[in-house]
């Protein structure tokens, strides 16, 4: 008996096993470890795990692997609050456990595992509370050949992409065990296998040479990061000390740079902006450097609200615009139903919550039209494709991830906006006050980067582009589609085969009469 055949036949804990192993080998595609070939073969684990399972094992095998993947790619919750990320992790691998109920065994489960695993993915990114597109499989391939595959059809897609490769290894695998055993399904499976890794390929080719527009306009930008300590809370930090920090870094950038960037919340404010010494400040240093300078700032808003903006200042040191985060971090900016979770747990680290923005992040400015995805927001594909709708040339990310002690969450962060640059075909800059701050490409590469904690200006050149890629035009209603038909498809070709296996015997057809009379 064949390894698999075992596997098939045994208990319900080696399966569990595999996928619990198979979520954990996924993980490792993700930063800070960043090996993108290991979420095609964590996928590949699960969907040997799950084969011709009944619906119970398939759910706990689907669990399993949810858990292998996001136990360490949420880890880093566990730093704020060790209850609250346990129920983040189990809720995000429910979604893993649902996908696995609809792949349905035997026939057309390769067709069922292709849109459950997409359409649970892309359900973990919108829900609940707006979703939470951390630690998911799309950020373990912004090292790999599958990247261009997000410009046609968003993190979506690259899922989808995943999970056709992960199928065509396991169908290959099979081929090759079925040849050796001279099963003369072999050659069928190796042409189906084959195909499926052919189809990624011309899909991620096309996504390569497709573009967003001609060449950019070059625009020499500055990253400014202030430096310090990490793991650190707003409540742990002087507000002044880390205005003064992003100043003092602020010095190092050369005069005549078009743009300049400080980092989210960098501006801590105890009332309104205009008449303090901190945009006295800023204005100082716009005119100084003669650069478009734009600062993240927050500021109360009564005593229960209070605002996350980016403000824009021009080389003459005048405002020029400002903008609001529109997705706020749930429990880190806003606590939903507050007064019912005040009753059982300590929101003193939250005694506030953001407002909510309601105009798109888009930036006029001397430096070009800028596109803001404030800290949290740049996880969010949908939210690019909105600002390159309004004309953004340029991506910025002002963040601030100074209260994760690690990299994992800068990593993760920074993976993130590599998406967004190729997903719109936009170069993008990002600062935060401790790491990472970056130059992005709109093919993804990382044209520079701080390391963790330093003071330091990023400084380099990058280019303000035009047009749109297919993303954009289409979003990810396509590929959301084409994940659905191949959950219903996979489904029904499923339930002919049953039936077709198990037809009702002729002499079982009787009457309602005639069973009357043969039990009287």
């Amino acid at each position: 008996m064949s390894a698999l055949a075992r596997l098939r036949t045994s208990s319900t804990p080696p399966s569990l096993f595999v996928a619990a192993l198979g979520g954990l080998v996924a993980a490792a595609s993700l930063p800070p470890f960043g090996f993108w070939p290991m979420g095609p073969l964590g996928v590949a684990m699960l969907l040997l795990a799950l084969e011709d399972h009944p619906w119970s094992r398939r759910a706990a095998t689907g669990l399993c692997f949810g858990l292998g993947l996001m136990v360490p790619g949420l880890w880093w919750a566990q730093h704020f609050n060790w209850y609250g990320a346990l129920a983040l992790m189990v809720i995000e691998s429910l979604f893993f456990a649902v996908a696995a109920l609809a792949i349905c065994p035997g026939r057309g489960r390769t067709l069922s595992a292709i849109g459950a695993l997409t359409l649970a993915e892309a359900a973990r990114e919108s829900w609940p509370l707006g979703g939470l597109p951390i630690g998911g499989l799309p950020l373990g391939q912004v090292g790999g050949p599958l990247l261009p595959v997000v410009r046609l059809a968003g993190p979506a897609g690259l899922v989808m992409a995943v999970v056709v490769v992960a199928a065509g290894a396991r169908i290959l695998s099979t081929a090759l065990a079925a040849r050796s055993a001279q099963s003369p399904d072999a050659t069928r499976r190796l042409v189906h296998g084959s195909g499926l890794l052919a189809m990624v390929a011309v899909v991620a080719v096309v996504g390569a040479s497709s573009s967003a527009g001609g060449p950019g306009r070059p625009v020499s930008v500055a990253a400014v990061q202030g430096g310090g300590a990490r793991g650190t809370s707003a409540q742990q930090t002087d507000p002044v000390g880390v205005t003064r920090a992003q100043l003092a870094a602020a010095e190092q950038v050369p005069t005549g740079t078009r743009l300049t960037v400080l980092p989210e919340d960098v501006v801590g404010l105890p009332g309104p902006l205009r008449g303090s010494w901190q945009l006295d400040a800023l204005r100082a240093q716009a005119r100084r450097i003669s650069t478009t300078l734009l600062a993240g700032v927050t500021s109360p808003l009564g005593a229960s609200r209070f605002t996350n903006t980016v403000v824009a200042l021009d080389p003459d040191g005048r405002i020029v615009g400002t903008v609001t985060k529109i997705h706020r971090v749930p429990f880190g900016e806003y606590v939903p139903a507050r007064s019912i979770v005040s009753t059982i747990a300590d929101l003193s680290a939250v005694p506030r919550d953001a407002t909510v923005g309601t105009q798109p992040e888009v930036l006029r400015t001397p430096a070009g039209r800028l596109g803001v995805l404030i800290s949290f927001e740049t996880f969010f594909s949908s939210l690019g494709t909105d600002l390159v709708d309004h004309g953004a040339e340029l991506l910025v990310v002002p963040t601030n991830t100074t209260s994760y002690p690690g990299d994992q969450m800068p990593g993760q962060e920074l993976a993130a906006s590599r998406l967004q640059a190729v997903a719109h075909g936009r170069d993008l800059v990002q600062a935060s006050p401790t790491g990472y701050s970056a130059l992005i490409s709109s093919d993804g590469t990382v044209l520079a980067r701080s390391d963790l904690s330093r003071r330091i200006a990023v400084t380099g050149t990058v280019e303000r582009r035009h047009g749109r890629t297919v993303l954009d035009h289409l979003g990810s209603w396509p590929v959301l589609l084409v994940a659905f038909a191949c959950l219903v498809i996979g489904q029904a070709r499923a339930r002919g085969r049953r039936e077709l296996a198990n037809p009702a015997p002729a002499d079982l057809e009787v009457d309602e009469g005639e069973a009357v009379t043969q039990s009287s």
